[in-house]
């Protein structure tokens, strides 16, 4: 059809006339679904929101009737759960208009949304939740708004339907809310009334209303970090009692959690062993009182990875599921302000406590090196504190400059246990900056302590501390160099000598960043086809190699040298080789596991030989 018979088609048509909205139609059981497999972690959830319900009913009513009665009473029986409270109740245009719909709440309808963060549900899908473990849900309600209206009922079902009739007065004759569940199939466990008590102290423990299960009490207020005790030694026990509850673990110490600008009220307990800084922590989270969650990993800053929170706010945002805490600025706000009262905690015990600081070092010091790479204040609080591994022993940054007018460092554990032994030998003071945040902490110091010299300390610089041999001593040992060098070349290994003390240590291995690099290329050029090797053999380099530093004063090396034997001199120097690695505690590739092997054979045969030559009556 070409266009102007398209364009005469349409025109005859006339005007489109609009067509009828359509809305949209909920599968209620496909939506029970998502609710229990995708949006909460746990069935238990479902009587969270029942709570949250009632709490938020009767908050409604006192903001208009501040003497209004506050009590919450659940009950379970026979696979059946029944929860009243003395909220502010329905009438039956709110049931339609609100238990009804998916995704309305409550709290933004009767002009309640100026108030809402009075309130802990704001998604309207809360009821929706008791479906996870109920057939049948019947809520009874009368308004206390409008309290002529006779009581309503509603009840619904898990496959979509409901039904709504009013009730005669004596049904319930004061405002306020009940909801009772029948448990569906497989889920009768989730409403004894064992199971129901425990969740409700779980969840409702510091709620500001009278909530029972029965006769058996589930609010205890006020929380633990806000009673009275008798002194702080009381108060350490109580709250280190409140701590093993909760998380199975007594504390080092406490340290309070007191943001009133946030809302924020609770506590921080120190762990009593070490964890991984990678270790996410779980940290509780109330909202107006009722438990958000368990497992809250984003409410402190990174680095305070050796503390577990338990605390209550009115400030901060949950997600949908109300299992978390939704990221925001105010939760950036607040994990700030959190990180400032563990950093004052730890100023205080520099200032007044060092005992109780110097325990809590002990376990971890890890956290506080973290912290401190960045906070200059506590890197100079803590300079006196933080230990380090030394030549002269495990000491802080502070001790160990007041002994060395410049504080050396290493990079890596390997380059300390190559240098250290001679370094302290020769007087120089090295720190071991090869574990985590070390070397960022020394590198750091001048900016805390003015006028200290930082300097890293590499192989070069120790061999330039080590005292060269007379030259026509070297020169007399040309030939046993010669030999020793010649043995060493296939490992990419240099041979030079050297007197240095200790006297007791014959050789030294000492490489570095580079010449470690330039073996491993080395090694993979080995393994590899033509093609790659032809790659890695274009990326060589001219990094220096490693030494094998034999010490000219060890009577040892002495022997060695005057060997005549070629052969003997190569094994000898392997066996010098093998033990200079082992040392330096660097890891063994399969080159000098192979080498150490065949060195100590060597000598060995070497050794029996001689035994049978001497057995036998002829000379070495």
């Amino acid at each position: 059809m070409d266009s102007q018979t398209s364009q005469a088609s349409h025109e005859s048509q006339g005007p489109r006339r609009p067509q009828s909205p359509h809305s949209f139609q909920v599968d209620l059981r496909g939506l029970v679904d998502l609710l229990s497999h995708h949006l909460y972690s746990s069935p238990k959830v479902y009587l969270r929101e029942l709570l949250q319900n009632a709490v938020d009913a009767i908050t409604a009513r006192r903001a208009e009737e501040p003497g209004a009665p506050a009590r919450v009473r659940l009950r379970a029986e026979g696979g059946s759960l029944s929860v009243e409270d003395t909220g502010v109740g329905l009438t039956e245009a709110d049931v339609h208009d609100l238990l009804a719909t998916i995704g309305r709440s409550s709290k933004r309808a009767e002009g309640l949304q100026e108030a809402r963060s009075d309130f802990l549900g704001q998604f309207g899908i809360g009821l929706l939740a008791c479906f996870v473990v109920a057939e049948r849900i019947r809520v009874v309600s009368r308004s206390a708004r409008t309290p002529h209206a006779p009581p309503v009922e509603w009840t619904a079902r898990d496959d979509g339907s409901y039904t709504v009739r009013t009730l005669p007065d004596a049904e319930r004759p004061e405002p306020g809310t009940t909801v009772h569940l029948v448990a569906r199939a497989g889920a009768d466990e989730w409403l004894t009334e064992e199971r129901v008590l425990s969740l409700a102290r779980d969840f409702g423990s510091l709620l500001p209303y009278d909530v029972r299960v029965g006769e058996e009490a589930v609010t205890d207020l006020p929380a633990p970090w806000d009673r009275p005790y008798p002194g702080p030694a009381a108060r350490r026990v109580a709250l280190a009692r409140h701590c093993h509850e909760l998380f199975g673990f007594s504390p080092l110490d406490t340290i309070d959690l007191d943001v009133p600008l946030a809302g924020i009220r609770g506590a921080a307990y120190v762990l009593p062993s070490a964890v991984s800084p990678a270790q996410r922590a779980g940290h509780r989270v109330h909202l107006k009182g009722m438990l958000l969650t368990e497992r809250a990993e984003q409410l402190l800053p990174d680095w305070a990875f050796f503390v577990r929170c338990v605390l209550d706010t009115d400030s901060l945002r949950p997600t949908a599921s109300r299992e978390s805490l939704y990221e925001d600025e105010t939760l950036a706000g607040v994990r700030e302000a959190l990180g400032e009262r563990i950093r004052a905690w730890l100023t205080g015990l520099a200032a007044g406590d060092p005992e109780r600081l110097a325990a809590f070092l002990s376990v971890h010091h890890l956290g506080v090196k973290s912290l401190a790479r960045h906070d200059r204040e506590i890197l100079r609080t803590m300079l006196p504190w933080l230990p380090f591994e030394t030549t002269d022993g495990r000491l802080s940054l502070e001790e160990f400059a007041q002994r060395h007018p410049v504080v050396h460092f290493t990079r890596t554990v390997e380059e300390y246990r190559q240098v250290a032994p001679i370094a302290s030998a020769q007087g120089i003071g090295v720190v071991n900056g090869g574990y985590t945040y070390d070397s960022e902490l020394v590198e750091a110091l001048p900016s805390v302590r003015p006028g200290t010299a930082v300097a890293e300390l590499d192989p070069d610089t120790v061999t330039a501390h080590l005292d060269a041999v007379d030259p026509a001593a070297e020169l007399a040992l040309s030939g046993f160099l010669a030999a020793a060098r010649a043995k060493l070349d296939p490992l990419g290994c240099d041979v030079v000598l050297r007197s240095f003390h200790p006297l007791s240590v014959p050789a030294l291995h000492l490489d570095d960043r580079e010449a470690r690099h330039e073996q491993a290329r080395a090694e993979a050029e080995a393994r590899s086809d033509d093609l790659w090797a032809g790659i890695l053999g274009s990326l060589r380099g001219s990094a220096p190699r490693a030494r094998l530093v034999l010490n000219h004063l060890n009577p040892l090396v002495r022997r060695i040298s005057s060997l005549g034997d070629p052969e003997l001199i190569g094994t000898a120097t392997e066996s010098l080789y093998g033990q200079a690695l082992l040392m330096a505690q660097r890891p063994l590739r399969p080159a000098d596991s192979a080498l150490l092997n065949r060195a100590f054979l060597g000598l060995l045969e070497w050794a029996t030989h001689g035994e049978d030559d001497s057995a036998g009556g002829g000379d070495r």
